[in-house]
């Protein structure tokens, strides 16, 4: 990757404050407090104990967007551990591109710079997340590279060169299912790069996580049996692995 791409991220998220501001016409001096409020705004709609049948109508109905400031807080305070998943996709991506949950957009942007990478497909189930990419991707001249949709199943008859699904499952009532939808999508040599952390927090300050001590069993027996891990160097999180035939 070249480092401009890294360097443009560091230092302004791709944009991110203009894009936020644009979007939702809302002037550039308020941004940074709604950044600072984001985690604490998102947390105050969390309904207390969220069911497994209630988590897509969550996302995509009650949220709004107050995901993306939460989301963009997140990717701003976090940025160097944000870059090094960015290196980590450089190093493996190619071909089709799946960002699973992509958020903001950024992992899909990101994925458009590489010269390996033939089109990214994001795909994200709040209607608020994949119109404001849709917006980015067009400001940044790439909405020939990035195509926006609402499920992995609306994009038909696409085996995946890479599947990118980070800060993703620990939010999904049953991300064992998850994984093997996934394998199901790649193609022979495809590579995912994951992360997650399954986990509500001491003083429960992640309530949007699962942590059901079966429902993480499960998922780790099921990606041992379907998955090999792939070293890499970056001390963070995500993880890269190829899939088991």
């Amino acid at each position: 990757m070249h480092d401009q791409v890294i360097e443009d991220f560091l230092k302004t998220g791709f944009n991110l404050k203009e894009h936020l501001s644009s979007y939702l016409n809302v002037d550039m001096n308020e941004i940074d407090g709604l950044l600072s409020s984001g985690k604490k705004n998102m947390s105050s709609l969390h309904p207390g104990a969220l069911e497994a049948d209630n988590v897509k109508d969550f996302y995509m109905e009650e949220v709004g967007n107050t995901h993306l400031f939460d989301l963009a807080s997140w990717h701003i305070g976090s940025a160097d551990y944000i870059a090094d998943t960015i290196r980590l996709a450089d190093m493996f991506a190619s071909g089709k591109v799946l960002d699973f949950g992509g958020g903001i957009g950024t992992h899909s942007i990101a994925a458009a710079a590489l010269s390996k990478v033939e089109h990214v497909y994001f795909v994200d189930i709040n209607p608020y997340n994949r119109a404001f990419v849709i917006d980015r991707a067009k400001k940044l001249g790439l909405s020939k590279l990035i195509s926006v949709h609402k499920s992995l199943e609306s994009i038909e008859h696409i085996e995946f060169d890479t599947v990118i699904c980070l800060d993703v499952l620990e939010h999904l009532p049953n991300p064992s299912s998850q994984l093997l939808e996934f394998k199901k999508r790649m193609s022979k040599n495809s590579i995912a790069i994951m992360n997650w952390y399954f986990f509500k927090g001491y003083n429960g300050e992640y309530p949007f996580h699962f942590d059901e001590k079966d429902l993480v069993e499960n998922f780790f027996l099921t990606l041992q049996k379907n998955f090999i891990e792939i070293f890499h160097p970056l001390l963070i999180t995500a993880r890269a692995y190829k899939q088991i035939v």
